[in-house]
């Protein structure tokens, strides 16, 4: 079997290309993103091999102690990302938006782990780590979804839900409906990822097992299985983020409680 590729520091640099092409139509274009391109660019290099060489060395030590430390930063970081994007916040939002990725995550990653792969020891950093951070990096996305759309709808439509509240409805028959389509804007990505799977793009799963010389029906089943969790994350994220913000939003008198939503100066990038 062709042996793997190794990739240099000038492949790399010659990669790079690509992004100063994109920063340049960018400036042609006057789109404004120039700026920022660059800066993400020169992030995402420093942090990856900030990453590189920590997990080298975590996979090196193969202990509890380091990885349990690890995949909880990842999680803080997760969670509050997925706060800080929507245009509309509230006090509490930091707690539902961890707490939704961090249980809807781990949960997830608990049964695939655990219940499916069957890992030994638990800690085994080369399985948890990268299978959890999947699972937390779509959680991530679809909750901020939800999360913005919720805020988003509950102060646009803040005179039908008082208006259904008038005329009898609980808070939750009257939240229903916008916790509804915040789910669905949430789960949109995951979705359509699922629908075009192995059509339209191979995963990063399959490119990466498959690059690393393993067999391409093996790499299938691998990127199936975490898509399958992914899938299964990002659904009780929605939900768990539905449910908390509904906690926040109406009291015990069903009254909805319009004035903690305030608008953000600047949302969140």
């Amino acid at each position: 079997m062709q042996t793997t590729h190794i990739v240099s520091n000038a492949d790399l640099a010659l990669a790079s290309i690509l992004v100063l092409v994109s920063a340049g139509v960018s400036l042609w274009l006057k789109l404004g993103l120039t700026n920022r391109i660059i800066i993400s660019a020169i992030r995402a290099v420093v942090q990856l091999s900030i990453i590189g060489l920590l997990l080298k060395w975590i996979f090196a030590a193969n202990q509890w102690y380091w990885v349990l430390p690890m995949v909880t930063v990842m999680t803080l970081v997760a969670g509050l990302s997925a706060r800080s994007r929507g245009r509309y916040s509230y006090r509490g939002l930091s707690f539902d938006a961890l707490s939704s990725v961090w249980l809807a995550s781990w949960l997830t990653a608990a049964v695939g782990l655990y219940a499916v792969l069957h890992v030994k020891p638990w800690y085994s950093p080369q399985y948890v780590i990268p299978i959890l951070g999947m699972i937390l990096g779509n959680c991530l996305t679809a909750v901020s979804l939800c999360l913005d759309r919720l805020t988003q709808d509950l102060r646009q439509q803040q005179s039908t839900i008082e208006m259904l509240l008038s005329l009898g409805a609980t808070g939750w028959e009257a939240y229903r409906e916008t916790a509804r389509g915040a789910v669905i804007a949430g789960m949109l990505p995951t979705i359509n990822q699922l629908s075009v799977v192995g059509l339209v793009s191979l995963p990063g799963m399959i490119t990466g097992q498959i690059l690393a010389g393993a067999a391409p029906d093996q790499a299938i089943r691998y990127q199936l299985l975490t898509m399958f969790l992914i899938c299964a994350g990002s659904a009780g994220g929605c939900l768990l983020c539905a449910l908390l913000v509904y906690r926040h939003m109406f009291n015990q008198r069903w009254q909805f409680c319009s004035w903690r939503l305030h608008q953000r100066k600047k949302a969140g990038l």
